[in-house]
């Protein structure tokens, strides 16, 4: 599959996830093993403090990991597990998670994500994430699949 229909399939799947949407994310990039996610900051999904709420940085750190595993696992994927280091507060425009796979097997895939914040249009780091996604069984039937 190239990568612009890859972009398309991954856009419809993200259409599907209520969350994503009511967050405003949008998926930039798609290829095998790599994703590229964003989130623009808005007054809703801050925290008391005025930066991005930690929960919304890891959605976007454990949503490009889902995606970048997906890529190599053929889609029924699911996060089987999980961990973030949050660096600096995310204060800016926009969250930008990039995620690549850096081992994939026949049924999990191991993948690291870079989570930016674009201020004044220069990318700040502020959370680093490991992930395994796991392959869904064959039995399991997947829901509203884009085709």
């Amino acid at each position: 599959m190239n990568e612009a229909l890859l972009l398309q399939k991954g856009q419809a799947f993200l259409a599907l996830q209520p969350f994503s949407m009511l967050i405003g994310a949008e998926l930039h990039a798609l290829s095998p093993g790599r994703c590229e996610l964003h989130v623009p900051v808005a007054e809703k999904i801050l925290q008391q403090n005025g930066f991005v709420h930690g929960g919304v940085v890891s959605y976007a750190a454990d949503n490009a990991l889902t995606y970048a595993g997906g890529t190599v696992l053929d889609w029924a994927v699911v996060t089987s597990e999980f961990k973030i280091n949050y660096v600096r507060p995310a204060i800016g425009e926009r969250l930008i998670a990039r995620a690549q796979a850096v081992y994939a097997g026949k049924s999990q895939a191991v993948c690291r994500c870079d989570v930016f914040v674009l201020v004044n249009g220069e990318e700040k780091l502020c959370a680093v994430a490991q992930g395994t996604v796991a392959r869904l069984p064959t039995n399991v039937p997947a829901q509203d699949t884009p085709k």
